[in-house]
């Protein structure tokens, strides 16, 4: 199993223009959550020019289909990417999920107008705000995200103090 380096998966998205938006638990860390993961989670946007970008990344990134039997003839071009909307690869960067719309989302432009800019290990990436966070893991239900979305909260609860400041209400 390859060595998880979602830095070098954040490079490659970058270097190639991707427009895209950190979901999950790398998501939750880069505002404050003590979770980990072991994969790098995304939102991508859906246009044919950046179905091409990502297709181009994920080729590089020698992208396999996660849990498809190893036979199986999978081609991560734009086409096979515009005919799908979740995907989740084993790269030679460690796991990567690629997501359209998330549950509990409305896609790319509905998570940007919230997200946040976030400087990770000196790229700068867009990060899914912690109220989508929160949203997009009560709706994913899984009892491993239910538990995530009472740290979020917790994280939201410091963030939000630490908005309003000594002196103020809560801070």
């Amino acid at each position: 199993m390859p060595r998880f380096d979602p830095d070098r998966i954040l490079r490659e998205l970058h270097h190639e223009g991707v427009r895209f938006i950190v979901i999950g638990g790398i998501g939750a860390a880069a505002l404050g959550s003590p979770s980990l993961t072991d994969d790098l989670d995304i939102c991508y946007e859906r246009s044919r020019e950046n179905l091409e970008r990502l297709s181009r990344v994920l080729m590089r990134l020698g992208a396999k289909l996660r849990g498809a039997p190893a036979d199986l003839p999978f081609t991560p071009d734009a086409p096979t990417l515009a005919a799908g909307d979740h995907f989740t690869f084993t790269t030679d960067a460690g796991d990567f999920d690629c997501m359209g719309m998330p549950s509990g989302s409305k896609g790319y432009a509905d998570l940007a107008e919230r997200a946040v800019l976030t400087d990770m290990d000196g790229i700068k990436v867009l990060v899914a705000s912690v109220d989508d966070l929160i949203l997009m893991k009560q709706a994913a239900g899984r009892p491993k995200d239910l538990i995530e979305v009472e740290v979020l909260g917790a994280l939201k609860d410091e963030l939000d103090r630490r908005k309003e400041g000594p002196g103020q209400p809560g801070g």
